[in-house]
């Protein structure tokens, strides 16, 4: 199999060949201009001179004398050679010619029909005569009395018009060769450019390129967003549309303001390198752009690189509570030492009933209580979480109380439907991380799990200082944090205000809803989170 044509070849072949054929197309197009432009010049001029002829006085008043020929032929061929006319002949009313270029045809009859011209009308074609194929005009001559009395015929030879057509032409036709070479020059310096805009690449190692960059594309794990000037999204892989939530939504040439959330706007605009988390929907991701404006404001485009956090953050989470757990098992290990040395050396003492005080003061249950740890016994993730959290609190020295109410009569399989997905471990970690960071030293905070037929309500307040008034009703939104400056409405911060938004979020997503506002008990905050109760399919099938 012989090589393939190259790019360039094709390119340059293609383009002469437009060029070529539009010279031509052209090229026949104006020669048959050219041609209805010289016959019509030559019957306007033939008319002209037949109608001159039929209606000169000397002509007329020819007709009514002896020999008429030798009145018109001077006439007639004196105008001929004016004119630039083969022929001028008139004829009487039966056709005998009056006057002709070869003076011998005068006096027999016209060749051709002359009923026409006799009958009062005007003739234009072509006919063959006896000096051959012409181009002719045919008038009546009209007496005084409006009788017709004879005709009168102009023509050019065919030949003639040829000849002059084809002298015409040789300007018009050394114009489009010109214009044809021109072009397929161009044509070759267009190739030129293509070639080096395309890195004089081969159609099938651009084609292989595209194939590898779609692949790539579409396989990255990162979203990748690519946006021109004009703020429209122009690349869109699958990654990206999955962590927006897209579904089968098209986001190529959408604008990215429609798009994309206020959090991924604003990263995209600033340009930010590093890296920036962002909470879209419920999930957590961290964005970096290349930004949308040089120096001088003018927009350009510009890549957004989003990847999702949620997973790492949940494992951080998780290995940050594993390793409290550890740290708060090895105290409580340490605690149970200690408490054992007290019951043995009152038991040394000879004091038992001191030594059965100490054992019941510390109770069962583990570090979240007895009542706590068995109402929390269908929830085994939520009273995990809360161990550990009691166990960090108690090490920042502050004290988190948790207080599971009784479910209602008959309510012992009631959940609230969060736990396969998480949420509920996401609600209430992020409402005590919260509370936690914003205290202090003997910060008291006391979470409340209270259940009613059909609602599930979570309660966490605090004696810290509270949300001011201006900053509750954005105490929710992405990017406003209470961990910033307690005590003051400026809580703006660009990697926090996460949390909270998350919550919010779930709630509403589970048709619950979020709210804040003053704790009557403790005089801080107080959050509050209430969700729908359900139960278990197959309990609900046996009720």
């Amino acid at each position: 199999m012989g090589r393939s044509m190259s790019l360039r070849v094709q390119l340059l072949l293609l383009q002469a060949l437009i060029v070529v054929a539009t010279v031509a197309g052209t090229g026949v197009l104006v020669g048959a201009l050219q041609e209805r432009l010289l016959r019509d010049a030559y019957l306007d001029r033939m008319t002209a001179v037949a109608q001159s002829v039929a209606r000169l006085p000397v002509i007329l008043d020819a007709y009514g004398s002896a020999d008429p020929s030798a009145v018109i032929q001077p006439v007639a061929e004196v105008i001929r050679e004016a004119s630039n006319v083969t022929y001028v002949v008139v004829t009487d009313a039966q056709g005998i010619r009056f006057s002709h270029p070869n003076p011998e045809r005068i006096g027999e009859p016209v060749s051709t029909d002359p009923s026409v011209p006799l009958s009062g009308e005007i003739f234009v074609g072509t006919e063959t005569g006896t000096l051959g194929e012409s181009w002719r005009v045919k008038v009546p001559v009209f007496a005084e009395d409006g009788t017709i009395v004879g005709a009168v015929s102009v023509g050019i030879l065919e030949s003639a018009l040829r000849e002059e057509y084809a002298g015409s032409l040789t300007p018009l036709l050394a114009a489009l060769g010109g214009a044809a070479v021109l072009g397929v020059l161009g044509a070759a310096g267009v190739t030129a450019i293509i070639r080096r805009r395309i890195y004089r690449l081969e159609p099938k190692q651009i084609a292989s390129l595209v194939d590898a960059n779609e692949i790539m594309l579409h396989g990255l794990s990162e979203g990748v967003i690519a946006v021109d000037g004009a703020g429209v999204i122009t690349v869109a892989n699958d990654a990206a549309r999955d962590l927006l939530a897209a579904g089968d939504r098209k986001l190529v040439g959408l604008p990215a303001a429609e798009v994309l959330e206020p959090g991924l706007r604003a990263v995209l605009d600033d340009g930010e390198r590093e890296g920036r988390l962002v909470l879209v929907g419920e999930r957590i991701l961290v964005a970096r752009s290349t930004g949308r404006h040089r120096d001088d404001g003018r927009a350009v485009d510009a890549t957004l690189l989003i990847r999702d956090h949620t997973e790492l953050h949940d494992a951080v989470r998780q290995m940050e509570g594993a390793q409290s757990l550890t740290d708060g098992l090895r105290a409580q290990a340490h605690e149970f030492q200690n408490t054992m040395h007290v019951v043995g050396g009152l038991l040394e003492l000879g004091l038992p009933q001191d030594a059965l005080a100490v054992v019941r003061r510390e109770g069962r249950g583990g570090s979240l209580g007895t009542e706590a740890a068995d109402a929390l016994q269908d929830e085994p993730e939520l009273a995990a979480l809360l161990m550990v959290k009691r166990i960090q609190a108690r090490e920042r020295g502050m004290s988190l109380e948790v207080d599971v109410a009784p479910r209602p009569e008959g309510g012992d399989g009631l959940r609230t439907g969060l736990i396969g997905e998480g949420d509920l471990v996401t609600i209430v970690g992020n409402l005590v991380d919260n509370a936690m960071e914003v205290g202090g030293v003997g910060t008291r905070i006391v979470l409340l799990i209270a259940w009613t037929d059909d609602r599930v309500t979570i309660t966490v307040e605090d004696d810290g200082p509270g949300v001011q008034l201006a900053l509750r009703e954005r105490v929710f939104d992405v990017g406003v944090s209470t961990k910033d400056a307690p005590g003051t409405a400026d809580g703006q911060a660009p990697q926090r205000g996460i949390g909270l938004a998350l919550v919010r979020r779930i709630a509403e997503r589970h048709r619950g809803s979020a709210t804040v506002d003053d704790s009557p008990a403790l005089g801080g905050a107080r959050f509050v989170i209430d969700l729908p109760a359900v139960r278990p399919a197959h309990e609900e099938a046996t009720r």
